[in-house]
Formats: C-alpha cells, structure tokens, sequence
C-alpha cells in the first residue's frame, strides 16, 4: 500500500533580528521587515517524512500557510526531496494565533488524502508547540508528540520512538495520525539536481505576477503557463481559505483570542562585576557574600 506523509512547515521571520521595532501597532510580527528562513524543527520533520520515502516510497506532500513569499520554504522542501507543495494564503488567515492557525491547518488537511501528518514541536517565533497537537484534536487523530524516529510504518499503523523526560519510549499508532518532531535527526542538504528543476515550480500569484512585470496580463497566457508548469509537476497549489470551506470567524484575528499586549528588546547589563578565584577560600568568600545579601538561605 503506498501511503501519503503530509508535512507542515513553516517559514518564520529569524527571532535573533526580532526588536521593538519589528512589530506593527496591533502586537503583530512585521514578517516582511524581517529576514525568513524555515523553521529548524519543520525541517527535522521533513527530514524524518524523506527517511520514509527513502524506506517506504511513500508520496510527500509539504503545506505552509503565509504569505506569497512563504511559498519559498516549500521549493526549498522540494529539492531535499518533496513531491508536492501547497500554499495556504489569503488576506483572511492574516494574525493568527495558535488556535487559528491549527483550524486552518486542518481545514487543509481535509482536502489532501494523508495518512500521517508531521510537523515541528515549535516555530521559533512562537515558541507555543501547540500547533500540532491542536491540528490532532481538531481532525481527532491520536497524536504522537516529541518524535525522535519512526521505527516502521505499515499494516494500517506506525511505531515511534518519543523522547521523554529521562529517557525515551515506544509507541504504536492507528493511521492517520499527527506526529510532532524534535531536533534528534540531521536536515539532507538541497540536492542540486532537484534544485535545477523546482527553481521554476511557482504558485498561481507568483505567475501572475511576472506576467505583470512584464507589462503582460493576458489571462489566457497565464493560464497557459498554469497548465505547464501542472503538466510538468511544477505547480505548487495556492489555497484560500474559499478552497479549504475555512470558517471565516475561526480564522486568522477574528478566530484568534491570543493578544499580544505589547513587546519589549530586553538587554541585560551587569552595572559591576567581580572575579571569583578558583579556590576553596574563593568559593567560601562568594557563599559568604550571597548568604549576607539574601541571594542564598
């Protein structure tokens, strides 16, 4: 049986360029003033849906939500190895909590015949983890969280090994179901060859608008290069939230409770130091000086 491993990713704004200045007025992360990159842990969840391809021949499909530009992180999942993309963007996803992102996520997931779902722990912009595990409660799928390997998969269900706190275990899964993964596996490089052929995959926006910055917009045109880059496995889906039947009070701010009251670039100073000799009566004069100041006891 051949199976489907639908991963999420994400593209996320570099958080050591994050400051004050980043964000918009209404507490939202101002993407396009920061450098992206793809999210560390989804790439160590698609890293772990290629092993399988590799020992199972199994279809992987890579999804984002984001804007346009976001459907970059999905070429770059494609020269490690990816078979399909999918770009979930609409001006209606915009500001989205945890909470949101997840319905939406899994509105996605709806429409695309997965039999498991794998995606980072976290985003670094947000630090939550709780992406995943929500898309599992919403499809209502069993859920496997801090994924480190999957051990085999086959026979209607999947055996992994989770780390845990002292150790790890091993468990087994009914298909479908949600995976997150965590740092315990090393990202493949873009492959060159794949990077020559998927530089030129684009979504339906990206084409539109290189016709336009050509001074050409003839819509019979551009739907002929849709259907070329289609026949050539070069289209990356581009979906809104009309395509996945999405909720629109479920959605993006109007589906999102989290606020972010406000955001602050903390800098810590030290106003003096003092250097500590390496020796007992070093140590001894520190403890000293802790105890008499409260620090200790």
């Amino acid at each position: 049986m051949s199976y489907t491993v639908l991963v999420f990713v994400k593209q996320v704004p570099d958080t050591q360029n994050i400051t004050g200045d980043a964000m918009k007025a209404d507490g939202t992360v101002n993407r396009a003033a920061l450098p992206a990159i793809f999210n560390p842990e989804d790439l160590n969840a698609l890293e772990l849906a290629l092993q399988l391809k590799d020992r199972y021949g199994v279809k992987v499909v890579v999804a984002t939500m984001g804007l346009p530009a976001a459907a970059d992180v999905l070429r770059q999942a494609m020269y490690r190895g990816a078979d399909e993309g999918i770009l979930l963007t609409d001006r209606a996803f915009a500001g989205a909590d945890t909470l949101a992102t997840s319905f939406a996520l899994s509105c996605a997931a709806k429409k695309v015949k997965f039999d498991l779902i794998l995606c980072g722990r976290q985003a670094i912009d947000g630090d939550t983890a709780q992406v995943g595990p929500q898309v599992a409660e919403k499809l209502e799928l069993p859920q496997i969280a801090y994924t480190e390997e999957i051990i085999s998969l086959g026979d209607g269900k999947v055996v992994a090994r989770r780390a845990i706190e002292g150790g790890y275990e091993i468990l087994e899964s009914p298909l479908p179901a949600v995976m997150t993964v965590i740092d315990a596996n090393i990202p493949r490089p873009m492959a060159a060859k794949r990077i020559m052929k998927y530089k030129r995959a684009r979504i339906k926006s990206e084409v539109v608008k290189e016709h336009a910055d050509a001074n050409y917009t003839d819509d019979a045109a551009i739907e002929a290069k849709m259907a070329e880059l289609k026949n050539k496995g070069l289209l990356i889906e581009e979906w809104t939230a009309a395509d996945v039947e999405a909720d629109l009070d479920r959605i993006g701010k109007a589906g999102s409770p989290t606020k972010v009251k406000a955001i602050a670039s903390v800098v810590l100073t030290a106003s003096e130091s003092k250097k500590v000799e390496a020796t007992e009566a070093g140590v001894t004069e520190l403890i000293h000086e802790l105890i008499a100041d409260h620090t200790l006891g």
